[in-house]
């Protein structure tokens, strides 16, 4: 009775808790959820049970390592290890699955290539709260289900006569600390600290199953100390037996903060063992939170027909029930199953953080206690504040208003806002500061509840700190490519970080900030090369060379220049300024969508679902193809958004063209469905495209709705346009809606034609994207052959402002408008720093620098062992050019080597007497880069006959992890003409490293003689 009553307590708060709109009855559209789609491919997502956002995701891990490894999960596999409660969704790095439970029958095996299974895709099923398996090595039927914070588990034995649950601490990632305590016959709990992404992860969990354990043991090593309820250590594991079991579960709740809180998590949301209940409440909080955005009607292209007849509405790979056939394709489910599975990805994370008391671990290790908010982990914001996060701006505001809390409570712990947290660790994965964004999106469409000036003033030091190039940045106007790697990557970020800034600073009444960051925010301009139309990375003062745009290098992250050309979201027409005008720009992205030009340079997976050199496998992206609504062309944003929908999404396991990162893979593709997309946060407009749906319903959380009309998109095959717009009953003549437009309900009907009617679409209003105040003159740029020359060279200056004029010194003082006038390339024959600016209109840019040195002519250099090509710095001269290396390798001023020695011969074109010689390299073992396990100085006198000189031994043992250089410099005391230097490999990479047999590097810059 007290169980009924405390579940219709629970069942009744919840209520309480959800919108208006959410009570009514609903349609169920958890049915048209396939946690399957993404689980294949590049997707990286999992099946398993989880509750909307919630701490845990309960889910089969059958992949221990590699990159399609990182949920744990991928559907080409065969052999499960078990159960986990923690998983990552769509990330591009593995952590989590943590706390392994495996069922298994006979003797208890703790290494997981006995205790593990096979089992087939027949006999998997998977639904919203829901997963289920059977693991053929022990004839056990798998059923998870789970709350917020804790998994409960189902398992059926069949007719064994014993039955074990193992349960393994040790699993995946590398442990620090773990323990496993046996508090009586139905109950274990215990501990682990991990480190792997993040670096100090601890998950306490407390479990209670529905029958007594007739046996035990717990392992410390593998080895079963008899008579122990506890044990600790980096190795513990243990197993639990029961006799006759049938059917066992096991309900588990964790928690960051103590066992104590693992168990208040688990005795309030899971207090008893109805399994059906529990997989009933999850499928009604998901149908509500899905129900938010409701579709219908939607017919799909013959692409999506195609995938169709793969699609098996009783579960892939499965054959019918007995009673049924398998039917012809149902287009229609086959729509509304990528929709709203699409929809479900955006609501798996990230993830809740704090116990049902409001305890949390926070990035500090301490524990605080959220107040009036829920605290998350897992923000993957670089990927999320472009669609997924404006999408919860509409769809789940007060969730919205805890991120931001939670993003402040960061703040005031750490002193930085997040950038990509995860558990208690900040990852600082990508670039940019892009909790910033999200902030100031959720401001701008009236999200309150926060400390807006301790935000501002948080947003502020994220910036103007000296990390990842930011001090280069301010004090350069641009991040270069010779001080900081992803210069132009970090340099549009960053910008359209500070555009951010100075929107919150107008809307705070701050002119002076926003008079700051607005120019901040046009810091672009210094790294787009308007010349050839790409943005391009500043080095030494010019442009970097050689210049490939298809050519993914460590100027760009995760991508090339054509898909960072056009990351200037905040200033649009700016671009098509620069580029020559609206025409210009049209021209650009019609070669970006059909150039035959592939990919070059080094192996990057996450650049994928190519059309052209439109990359939508990876989010700089993502904005592009609505980019043609401001040009006289706006049908061909529908047209390109159509074909992303229909080629690079499906409903099968590998139906994204990407990893899914934490719901913005999906959130692309619901709000493109929905025919609204915000490309840049903080701009408060929509552009509007063709919804893919007869009727949409948008519920909002004022109880009012967006209604979406488009009777269109019922006819299905081939390509339609817009051909005319009715909002709220009246003609509508915009290409974009207004966020004030939709925030109180709204009706929008879009009627379109199989053919593109220009007329209509030239004479619609453009959206707006445009800085006007405080406009910067660009930096000149300094043009010269290369950074070293022997004999004299010409150096031309530049400007993308052809009104400025570049003023320039040679002697190394800063140039001002007193300074020599630039008219004409100016010759340099020896070693000279070359500084210059434009002025326009009394502006100034900042200066450029550039040194150009002269390399010495009386030493040649000869290499008997060929550099790679992605790693050639300057080229053939570069050990003797007077460039020196720094420890990030990223840089391009480190020559590398593998497979083979280095071996170099210098003529120094006469017998000289030579004190010393000395080799600069590089070790940074973590990306295979490691010191010459030995330097040899051979000397001859007619570069035939060689004698051993010197050898000199690396200082520095491989498994020292942090990145530094090395001089090898050995004593020679005679005469010589010619002097080989041989640097030996380390060879293959040891057991430990996570490249183990893999062939390690040697990275050399500079070569000096005395």
């Amino acid at each position: 009775m007290r169980l009924i009553l405390r579940a219709a307590i629970i069942t009744t708060a919840l209520l309480a808790t959800l919108p208006s709109f959410a009570q009514k009855k609903r349609k169920d559209v958890t049915k048209y959820v396939d946690p399957f789609i993404g689980t294949g491919g590049h997707g990286h997502t999992y099946p398993g049970a989880v509750m909307p956002f919630g701490m845990v995701q309960l889910s089969p891990d059958t992949r221990l390592e590699g990159w399609d490894g990182c949920s744990g999960y991928h559907y080409t596999d065969t052999v499960v290890y078990g159960f986990s409660h923690t998983h990552l969704s769509g990330t591009g790095i593995a952590d989590l699955c943590d706390v392994l439970f495996m069922p298994t029958t006979g003797e208890p095996q703790l290494n997981n290539n006995n205790y593990r299974s096979g089992f087939q895709k027949k006999n998997e099923d998977a639904s919203p709260g829901y997963y289920k398996t059977k693991l053929d090595k022990y004839n056990i039927d798998v059923e998870l289900t789970a709350t917020t914070r804790a998994g409960l588990h189902k398992y059926d034995f069949n007719n064994a006569k014993e039955g074990n649950i193992i349960i393994d601490l040790k699993h995946r990632d590398e442990v620090l600390d773990s323990w496993i305590e046996v508090v009586n016959d139905h109950e274990i709990r215990g501990f682990r600290r991990s480190k792997s992404w993040a670096t100090d992860q601890h998950v306490y969990f407390y479990a209670k199953f529905s029958k007594p354990f007739k046996k035990y043991g717990i392992a410390l090593d593998d080895k079963v100390e008899e008579g122990k309820n506890k044990l600790q250590g980096k190795n513990v594991k243990m197993y639990i037996r029961f006799d006759d079991p049938g059917t066992v579960l096991a309900k588990v709740g964790i928690s960051a903060v103590s066992a104590e809180g693992a168990l208040k998590n688990l005795d309030t949301e899971l207090p008893d063992f109805d399994f059906k209940k529990v997989t009933k409440a999850a499928k009604l909080a998901w149908n509500n939170e899905l129900t938010k955005i409701q579709v219908e009607g939607g017919a799909p292209s013959m692409a999506e027909q195609q995938s169709a007849q793969q699609y098996n509405p009783y579960g892939y790979n499965k054959p019918a029930p007995k009673s049924k056939k398998l039917p012809a394709p149902d287009y229609g489910r086959l729509k509304l199953a990528m929709f709203y599975t699409a929809l479900y990805h955006c609501m798996s994370a990230p993830s809740l953080y704090n116990d049902v008391d409001g305890q949390y671990r926070g990035l500090d290790n301490k524990i605080h206690t959220a107040n009036g908010f829920n605290y998350y982990t897992a923000f993957s914001l670089w990927d999320t504040y472009r669609a997924e996060n404006p999408l919860l701006n509409i769809i789940d505001r007060k969730r919205t208003l805890d991120f931001i809390k939670t993003f402040l409570a960061i703040y005031e712990q750490g002193g930085l806002l997040p950038i990509w947290p995860l558990a208690t660790t900040e990852t600082y994965c990508m670039v940019g500061n892009h909790s910033i964004p999200v902030i100031v999106d959720a401001y701008a469409k009236g999200i309150r509840g926060f400390n807006a000036e301790e935000a501002f003033t948080a947003m502020k030091a994220a910036v103007n700190r000296n990390q990842f190039g930011l001090d280069n940045y301010r004090a350069t106007g641009a991040v270069n490519a010779d001080v900081e790697h992803e210069s132009v990557a970090k340099t549009l970020d960053y910008a359209l970080d500070d555009w951010c800034i100075a929107q919150m600073a107008k809307m705070l009444n701050k002119p002076q900030d926003y008079a700051e960051y607005i120019k901040r925010a046009q810091y672009w301009k210094n790294v787009h090369n308007n010349q050839n139309g790409f943005m391009q990375a500043r080095d030494n003062g010019g442009w970097y060379t050689p210049f490939e745009p298809t050519e993914i290098n460590n100027n760009y992250t995760e991508g090339n220049s054509w898909q960072y050309s056009f990351l200037v979201p905040q200033d649009v027409e700016g671009l098509a300024n620069s580029l020559g005008g609206r025409k210009q720009l049209e021209q650009k992205l019609d070669e970006l969508f059909t150039t035959q030009a592939k990919l070059s340079g080094r192996q990057q997976d996450d650049v994928s679902g190519l059309i052209g050199q439109y990359a939508h496998g990876n989010e700089p992206s993502h904005h592009i193809a609505y980019l043609y609504n401001f040009t006289n062309s706006p049908d061909k944003t529908q047209y390109y958004v159509n074909k992303i929908l229909r080629e690079q999404y499906s409903a099968n396991p590998d139906g994204l063209s990407g990893n899914e990162d934490c719901g913005q893979m999906s959130a692309w593709y619901v709000m493109s469905s929905l025919g609204l997309y915000n490309i840049m946060p903080g701009q408060n407009q929509y552009q509007i495209t063709m919804p893919q749906f007869e009727k949409i319903t948008i519920n909002l959380e004022n109880g009012k709705t967006i209604n979406i009309s488009n009777p269109g998109a019922t006819v299905g095959k081939g390509n339609f346009y817009i051909q005319g717009m009715n909002f709220n009953k009246k003609p509508y003549s915009k290409l974009y809606l207004n966020y004030d437009d939709l925030a109180n309900g709204g009706d929008l009907e879009v009627f379109t034609g199989r053919l593109a009617n220009k007329l209509f679409m030239q004479d619609l209003e453009k959206p707006t994207s445009k800085i006007t105040d405080e406009l910067i003159v660009p930096n000149p740029y300094i043009t010269a052959p290369d950074k070293t020359f022997k004999q004299p060279i010409n150096v031309e200056i530049g400007c993308a402002d052809s009104a400025a004029k570049i003023y320039y010194t040679l002697d190394g003082s800063t140039p001002t408008q007193s300074s020599t006038l630039y008219s004409k390339p100016i010759t340099i024959s020896n070693t000279t720093t070359v500084k210059a600016v434009a002025i326009k209109n009394g502006k100034s840019s900042f200066v450029d620098v550039a040194t150009l040195t002269k390399i010495r002519s009386d030493i040649k250099l000869t290499l008997n062992s060929k550099y790679l090509y992605n790693y050639s710095a300057q080229g053939d001269e570069t050990l003797i050019n007077g460039i020196h290396g720094t420890a990030n390798w990223r840089l391009g001023n480190w020559q590398g080597y593998q497979n083979k020695d280095l071996e170099a011969i210098l003529d120094l074109e006469e017998v000289k007497p030579v004190k010393t010689i000395s080799l600069g390299a590089l070790q940074d073992t973590r990306s295979w880069i490691v010191f010459p396990q030995t330097v040899q100085y051979w000397t001859s006198a007619d570069g035939k006959n060689y004698t051993l000189a010197a050898e000199v031994k690396t200082k520095v043992n491989i498994d020292n992890l942090e990145p530094q250089t090395q001089k090898f410099t050995a004593s020679i005391n005679k005469s010589v003409r010619f002097i080989k230097v041989v640097a030996k490999q380390y060879g293959a990479l040891p057991e430990w490293h996570e490249g183990k047999g893999g062939q390690s590097y040697i990275f050399v810059d500079e070569i000096t003689i005395q």
